[in-house]
């Protein structure tokens, strides 16, 4: 047993050697990588933003300029990241990182520009799970719907246009998936009617967010 103590020993510590090597190597692989990330996520929130709100009417950098939406609203409590669009200063839109909690599999998530008159200046769909070939027509590589609700507006609190044809309003639905286009016209008009109401507060608050 003796014998084999100094063998043991040098394995141990060539395992020991070893396990630091490749702890050292995942670090360095991370620190190298963690830059390339924050800016490939910076851009593509660009690019996000940028489709809802057109780049030529602000001269702020949105995804820095943005705030974390208060929770108090049980009504609105699916509000996540507020973007605020500003030209000269002057407020001029904001794209609200938001969620439809009742599509057909689960939480849509959707980003939805509004513009300072309560106009919706654009809608994407951020993140689903939606049937392929039915729901996932939210999607605008699959389908141009959800570019419907550019320009429209939420004309008193009895606005019953904002429903989808079947339930007697203006945005059509999809063959065979109507729960899907019905969670996210639902959702737009609320994020909408949640903009009016809280409209001084979303751009006056100090920004408290962001790809730094």
């Amino acid at each position: 047993m003796s014998a084999l103590a100094p063998a043991i020993n040098k394995n141990a510590k060539l395992l020991m050697l070893f396990a630091v090597a490749c702890t050292a190597a995942v670090s360095l692989v991370h620190l190298l990588t963690k830059s390339r990330i924050e800016l490939q996520a910076q851009q593509q929130l660009i690019r996000q933003l940028n489709e809802t709100i057109d780049e030529n009417r602000h001269d702020n950098a949105m995804f820095r300029d943005c705030i974390i939406a208060p929770q108090g609203d049980k009504e609105n409590s699916s509000v996540d990241v507020i973007y605020r669009a500003r030209m000269n200063n002057a407020p001029i839109a904001a794209a609200i990182k938001t969620a439809a909690p009742d599509g057909y599999n689960g939480n849509i998530e959707l980003l939805i520009a509004i513009n300072n008159d309560g106009s919706v200046s654009g809608v994407r769909t951020l993140l689903h799970k939606e049937t392929p070939g039915l729901g996932d027509k939210i999607e605008l590589r699959k389908s141009d719907w959800i570019t419907k609700f550019s320009d429209k507006k939420v004309i008193g609190e009895n606005d019953n246009r904002w429903a989808v044809i079947k339930d007697g309003g203006m945005f059509d639905q999809f063959t065979g998936a109507t729960i899907t286009p019905r969670a996210v016209v639902k959702t737009v008009r609320k994020t909408v009617d949640y903009f009016k109401a809280n409209q001084d507060v979303i751009f006056n608050t100090e920004s408290n967010c962001g790809i730094k």
